[in-house]
């Protein structure tokens, strides 16, 4: 694992690491939504929002290679059935990929369902899901992800809910080759997102809304196939999960997961995918 680590890292240009934080209209553009998204407050705070007509998302300027990426969001509150909230980084092409947060509305009073999925050379079917400790509409919370070359580690409020690790050596591909950008939309997905498409989108309760802030990327750009980082650049390009991380992990995996696709063998009858079954 060592050689091959260093093999990543010695690809990566003696350039200086960019840190980004805060500013919307310098980090990020509009990229739909036809005036439903907005940048607000100085540029410090971006809102998205549904209506029946349509939704509304953003991308990020730079793309980037590894990285330590923050966000807070505030989610759409009351009836949010059959809406949902992305929160991605993906590259372009047809073998793309890509590290998603999605958040699943739902009736006022029932829990949102956070989706995680992993795609990797256009191969996803690595969802798992979880109910939150917290209600993620009554205010803002940070959603966190770590991606350096030996894993991938979601995060919510610095607690650990998923960690996906670089089992290349077992034949199973990882995210290190492709940039990505960070893209969030807001969209209607009453054909399947609340209890499988049966609960719709209560139009009359739109516009639905939902707001980021305090973005913060300590993270290798990529610009004209070069990155900005070094094989020094800053503890989370070689981080892990310490004891109490692990520890915190369990916890949630334990008591607000809801979904693991590794433990689904009715959904692979010819067996776990290879990442489920080694350590």
């Amino acid at each position: 694992m060592a050689s091959s680590i260093s093999l990543v890292l010695l690809i990566i240009p003696l350039l200086a690491m960019v840190a980004s934080a805060g500013n919307f209209n310098q980090d990020f553009q509009i990229t739909w939504g036809d005036g439903r998204a907005k940048i607000l407050n100085d540029d410090q705070l971006l809102t998205l929002s549904l209506d029946k007509a349509s939704g509304s998302g953003f991308e990020s300027k730079n793309e980037y290679l590894f990285g330590k990426i923050d966000m807070q969001l505030k989610l759409v509150p009351g009836n949010s059935a059959g809406t949902v909230t992305a929160y991605y980084l993906k590259s372009e092409g047809s073998t793309w990929d890509e590290i998603d947060f999605e958040f699943l509305g739902n009736l006022s009073g029932d829990p949102y369902i956070l989706h995680t999925n992993i795609f990797s050379q256009g191969k996803g079917n690595r969802e798992q899901q979880f109910y939150l400790w917290f209600d993620p509409t009554a205010d803002f919370h940070t959603y966190s992800i770590l991606w350096n070359p030996q894993r991938i580690v979601f995060s919510v409020d610095g607690t650990p809910i998923r960690e996906f690790k670089n089992q290349e050596s077992k034949g199973v591909p990882f995210l290190k080759s492709q940039a990505m950008r960070i893209h969030s939309s807001l969209w209607n997905a009453d054909d399947w997102a609340t209890r499988g498409g049966l609960v719709k989108t209560d139009w009359s309760a739109a516009p639905f809304t939902a707001s980021y802030r305090n973005f913060n990327a300590e993270a290798c750009i990529w610009s004209s196939g070069a990155s900005s980082c070094t094989s020094s650049n800053g503890d989370w390009l070689s981080q892990e999960l310490d004891s109490t991380s692990q520890e915190r992990l369990k916890w949630v995996q334990n008591n607000y997961m809801i979904y693991n696709y590794c433990t689904d063998v009715k959904r692979f009858p010819q067996g776990l995918p290879v990442e489920c079954t080694t350590s």
